[in-house]
This record gives structure tokens, C-alpha cells and sequence, in this order.
């Protein structure tokens, strides 16, 4: 059954954001149409049918840019341009076209933080002497010690080690990340002016917004003597820093960099949007979309989230109330290419440490596969059933699991190098998707891929699942089909609106308007459902049990809250009633 993928009406154009669904494609992993193993922009729009068919409003495409790849296209060579491996910019006008023309909008990277070592600028830096102009675009800095052979400070890259790197002629720059991605400096106008040009340059090709990389990290303060941080500033990755005053991440000077980009895509008709990836406290997560920045924030508290419903209530609750603060809706995200997929992540107990279980391949603790799939597919209709923009991680609507025992020959983050074979880091979430049941790459394209894919990959190949009742693409299509019947249903004024219900311990229920009742049973026991609950949609075929007039553990429904007077006694058979 799929979903409808006609256009928002033309009156709700310029608020398409505020209750969409958009799909993350991780472009080298999606679909490869040359048979090089990497994949494309063509590779991309040759899929765009699986994007609309699902029910998505929107696309939103990781780095496809020039890079030397030393860290997955996050390190930047030239902004205004697309990679050789990728395609070219004829390909992206042409994936362009074809997503507009079914009703797709289409959201790209951008990553202002640092660009790659590569990069003409940086190039230039390291020509030119100690106080250069060129060497102002970046962070150069004398060491510590008589002859300046200690960094300038104690601070962390987010991918281990220290976060300064000196030079031949006795300077550090500084890097948040790995070393091949130099710090930009924001308070230099050179550095804005460029970057202004990048978005109008993607901007006048037609593209409906931004996806923000580490929009929390551009100001720096560097002031003289640097502050140390003592190790506070190497936190995981999306995890909000410690402390209020930290010296790179989460300044106030960063809004206003937003300030200004606002005015740019709001000088476009229709406007266009952003969406900042900004790993900060709740509490300060809302400053980043008041009403002259940025449009959306990550909610990554919720992909966070232990498996329990107290917990998931609080989350919920903060996130609903720190967006309206600012007159705007949450986002909400399971998965993405920087975290282990929550497939597996709900399958492992909890506090189970990610660092140390992708070392020892994901054979200690030994996850619960099943269990994992359970709460996933509860976890997905609890997701969708939120007021607000739902992110979808490619591969989540497969069920994906992590890939936790990818050869150390294989792997291809900047983390397993950095921490001296230590961490992993990221690429069992970013393993080629599978699109048939068998053949080169189970379908990824007519070669190999990048990374290896597991054997037996092709069983939750898109070809595997399509029209299977039951499968997790079959929930994810029927689920985004009725989602577009109920969100806004409270009306603009009303946007966000959630009523809590009564619930039994372990619990959640709501109500949005009279179209949804969601309910979802995070304990270990079967929990009441209410009498006369009429389901639309279940997270399992056996979730609810008609006789007995109760929801199983770890699993969701979906009911028709206007329609419990007409129930007649019978239940669902599959997943619609």
C-alpha cells in the first residue's frame, strides 16, 4: 500500500517544515548507478520513487562536494561544486527536477564549521607566513612552552586526540575534528561573504533549504591566555558540552551568523529553510530557532532516549515546550550516520557502552534481535505520531541493524585511526543500502560497494519487503499514508497540540485532535487498551489482542479516537483495520 505523493497545497507551501517527514540519504551509501561501489547523484534520483512511494516530504543529501574524503565528504574542498565520485552538477540539476516533480523537496548539507586541508584557503595558509591574511581565515596560534612546542590549549577533536596541529614553520591551527579539517575563523568578513555566496549559489539552483553541520561550533573564543576545559570538550558526538561558557561550543555570537542567513532565505519566494545540527542543553537548543534564525533544530534527546516511558514522557514534554518558547514545532530523530542504528541500540541492554561493543564486533552483550525489532517498529509509530518534522535515517524503514563486525581493513572513519584502533566510530551505520534480494551489492549497483555488506544483507532489501504485510516498510509506508490525514488536524493556532491520556504503568497515550490516539506499552507486560478503541495501525499484527482488550509489551497502535462508539467487536486482522 503506498502513500500519496501529491504536493502540499499551495497555501501551505511557505509551512511545508513545520509537520514534514524528510528522509536522510547518506549519498555514498544510497544507490550507486555507475558500478564504481560508491554512490551517486544519479544513483539518488533513480531511487526518488522509493522517497515518494514512502510518503516523504522532503530529501535531505549529505555532502556530495569535492573532498578528499577524510571524513566522508564532511571535509570540503569546494562548496560550490560536486564531487567527481558523485557526479557532476548536470546530475544534481537532473535529481533536482525529478524530486520537485514528485513533490519532493530537496535539503543539502552545508558544513561552515571547517572546510577540508585541501581547500584553496587552506592551501594558501600554509604558504604564507605567521599573521597573514590567509592565515586569518583559519585558527593559527603560537604554541605554549619556550619554544612553543605545546599546543595553545588542552582542547579536544571530537575524534580523538588533541584538537591543535602544528605546522613546519612552528604554528598550530586548530581542528574540532580530524586534523585534515581546519577550524574557519567567523569573525573574519572574508569567511561570511564566501560562505553567503555558497547559499545563494545552491539557493539560485533551486534547492529548498539547509541541513546545518555543527551549527553550534562556528564562534570560538580566543582570547589570550585560552581557557583549558579539561577534557569537558571531547563529549560524543550530538551530546550537549558541559558547562554554559565553553570556549568553542555553543556561543552566543553564533546566532548571529543565523541572523543573517535568515534574511537570505527568507529573500527567496517561496522562503527556504534550515535546520541546525547543534548537540546543546535543552534549555538553549530553542535558541536556535527563534523567529529571525534558523527554522528547525536536531532533537537528538530523543533519539537518546532509554527505553522507558517516564523517560520518553519528559523528553517529549521539554521538546514540545522549548519549541513553542519560540512559536516553532519540534524535530524528532531515531537514527542517523553518526550513531549506532536504534534497530540495534534497543536490542542491547541498557547502558550498554557503543564504544567498547562495536570492538568487540557486536558479540558482547549479545543484542536481542528480536526484541530490538519490536521496539523499533513501536518506536517509529510513537515518532510519527509527534507534533512536528520526523527524520528518517536511510534504511531505518528497512529495519536495518547495525553492522558491528566490519573487518578493521575496511573501516573508513577518521576515528579508528585518531584513537590508535580504539573506536570504530561510524560505519556500521553507513553500510550500502540494500535494494534486492540478491545480485551484485543486493542492489546497491551494479558493482561492489565501499563497505562490505553483511551476507544475507538482502533480506531486508526494499524487493524483499514491498507488499509483505507485516514488514517494517509496509508499517513505514501505511504509517506516513495516515500521517498526512492528522498532522496540523489542531489547525495553524493550534499547531502542536498534544493531549496526554490516562496510562498504565510503563505506558504512554496521547491525542492529537479528534483524528489520533497513540499509544505505546514500553513495559515488559500487556497493558489495558481503553474500551472500544478502534485501531488504524499497529506496530506488530499481534500488538493488539481483541479478546483480551490489551496492547503486548513493546509495541504500539495507533486508534480512532472519534470512532470507539461505532466499534463493533472486531479486531484488526493486519495492520489496518
Amino acid at each position: 500500500m503506498t502513500a500519496s505523493t501529491s504536493p502540499q497545497p499551495a497555501e501551505a507551501a511557505d509551512d511545508w517544515w513545520r509537520e514534514a517527514v524528510v528522509y536522510q540519504v547518506y549519498v555514498p551509501s544510497f544507490a550507486d548507478s555507475d558500478g564504481d561501489g560508491m554512490g551517486d547523484l544519479r544513483g539518488v534520483a533513480d531511487r526518488l520513487g522509493h522517497l515518494a512511494g514512502l510518503g516523504a516530504d522532503a530529501v535531505w543529501l549529505t555532502p556530495f562536494y569535492p573532498s578528499p574524503w577524510a571524513d566522508g565528504g564532511y571535509d570540503v574542498s569546494d562548496y560550490r561544486d560536486v564531487d567527481p565520485r558523485h557526479g557532476t552538477l548536470d546530475d544534481f540539476r537532473e535529481l533536482l527536477a525529478r524530486a520537485h516533480a514528485l513533490g519532493l523537496k530537496v535539503i543539502v548539507d552545508i558544513v561552515p564549521n571547517h572546510c577540508s586541508d585541501r581547500h584553496p584557503w587552506f592551501a594558501e595558509a600554509l604558504a604564507s607566513p605567521p599573521g597573514s591574511a590567509a592565515r586569518e581565515r583559519f585558527h593559527f596560534l603560537d604554541g605554549r612552552g619556550p619554544d612553543g612546542s605545546e599546543p595553545p590549549s588542552d582542547w579536544q577533536s571530537k575524534f580523538g586526540g588533541g584538537a591543535w596541529e602544528r605546522t613546519p614553520d612552528g604554528q598550530w591551527y586548530m581542528h574540532i575534528f580530524a586534523a585534515e579539517q581546519p577550524d574557519l575563523n567567523w569573525e573574519n568578513p572574508e569567511v561570511a561573504a564566501d560562505f553567503e555566496r555558497t547559499l545563494r549559489f545552491w539557493l539560485d539552483l533551486g534547492v529548498d533549504g539547509f541541513r546545518v553541520d555543527v551549527a553550534h561550533g562556528l564562534r570560538k573564543d580566543l582570547r589570550q591566555p585560552l581557557r583549558d576545559t579539561r577534557g569537558n570538550d571531547a563529549a560524543p558526538l550530538n551530546s550537549p558540552p558541559q558547562g554554559d561558557d565553553h570556549p568553542f561550543w555553543d556561543r552566543d555570537q553564533v546566532h548571529e551568523v543565523y541572523r543573517h542567513w535568515r534574511k537570505i532565505l527568507d529573500s527567496y519566494e517561496p522562503p527556504r529553510i534550515a535546520v541546525a545540527e547543534a548537540g546543546v542543553s535543552a534549555a538553549r537548543l530553542p535558541l536556535y530557532t527563534r523567529p529571525d534564525e534558523l527554522h528547525q533544530a536536531f532533537n537528538f534527546f530523543h533519539l537518546r532516549c532509554p527505553w522507558d516511558a517516564a523517560s520518553f514522557r519528559g523528553v517529549i514534554d521539554t521538546s514540545l515546550e522549548g519549541a513553542r518558547s519560540v512559536g516553532t514545532l519540534p524535530t524528532w530523530v531515531l537514527s542517523n550516520h553518526d550513531v549506532v542504528r536504534h534497530a540495534t541500540r534497543y536490542a542491547l541492554p541498557e547502558g550498554t557502552d557503543f564504544t567498547e561493543w562495536l570492538a568487540a564486533d557486536g558479540r558482547e552483550p549479545a543484542p536481542d534481535h528480536e526484541r530490538g525489532r519490536r521496539r523499533a517498529r513501536a518506536a517509529a509509530l510513537l515518532t510519527l505520531a509527534l507534533p512536528g518534522t520526523a527524520y528518517l535515517y536511510q534504511g531505518e524503514e528497512l529495519g536495518l541493524p547495525e553492522v558491528a563486525d566490519l573487518p578493521p581493513g575496511a573501516l573508513r572513519d577518521p576515528m579508528w585511526e585518531r584513537t590508535g584502533h580504539r573506536q570504530k566510530g561510524r560505519d556500521g551505520c553507513r553500510v550500502p543500502l540494500p535494494w534486492r534480494k540478491d545480485g551484485p551489492s543486493y542492489g546497491f549497483g551494479p558493482g561492489g560497494s565501499w563497505l562490505p555488506q553483511p551476507e544475507g544483507w538482502g533480506a531486508h532489501s526494499a524487493e524483499a519487503q514491498s507488499g509483505v504485510e507485516g514488514s517494517f516498510l509496509e508499517l513505514y509506508r501505511t504509517a506516513l499514508r495516515l500521517r498526512r490525514g492528522f498532522r496540523g488536524s489542531e489547525g495553524r493556532e493550534g499547531g502542536g497540540a498534544l493531549e496526554w491520556l490516562d496510562a498504565a504503568d510503563g505506558e504512554l497515550a496521547f491525542r492529537r485532535g479528534e483524528l489520533l490516539e497513540c499509544r505505546i506499552n514500553l513495559s515488559d507486560r500487556p497493558v489495558p487498551l481503553p474500551s472500544g478503541a478502534v485501531p488504524l495501525l499497529t506496530s506488530e499484527p499481534a500488538a493488539y489482542r481483541h479478546g483480551d482488550g490489551t496492547l503486548a509489551p513493546d509495541t504500539a497502535v495507533w486508534l480512532d479516537p472519534s470512532a470507539r462508539d461505532r466499534a463493533g467487536g472486531t479486531g484488526p486482522s493486519g495492520y489496518v483495520n
